[in-house]
């Protein structure tokens, strides 16, 4: 099966705590880093570098959306602290539902949330290609 993963995090979140979070998120649902073929998230993100250093790292594509595009989004999660800090309610949700160019009913996991040892936060959705 291929995936698309949708990922936030607080600012400067380590690139370890990011491959802990994804890894216990595509093990959740008995896959692996092999089954995923794309990752997105909000275009605030775009100087992430943790972000940017996985999707190097691991060759997957990366995409990034606007604010007002991601709100559109139907979202079985939507967050408030979300919306207050990042003007959508959800950012790993809908980044990873307009990639995969799909709706919520391909959504394989919703909001995987991660505290790395760092005390940094980091959330991965997980929506199945069609």
């Amino acid at each position: 099966m291929n995936v698309i993963l949708g990922i936030g995090c607080d600012r400067g979140t380590p690139l370890q705590t990011l491959e802990d979070v994804v890894d216990k998120a595509l093990s959740s649902i008995s896959l692996n880093r092999e089954s995923v073929r794309q990752l997105a998230t909000i275009d605030k993100k775009n100087d992430e570098q943790a972000i940017l250093q996985l999707a190097e790292k691991q060759h997957w594509p990366l995409s990034f959306y606007p604010a007002e595009q991601l709100a559109k989004v139907e979202v079985p999660s939507p967050s408030a602290v979300v919306l207050k800090y990042m003007g959508t309610p959800s950012v790993s949700e809908a980044a990873a539902i307009l990639a995969a160019d799909t709706d919520m009913n391909n959504l394989l996991v919703e909001k995987f949330k991660h505290r790395g040892p760092d005390g940094k936060n980091a959330t991965v959705s997980i929506v199945k290609t069609p």
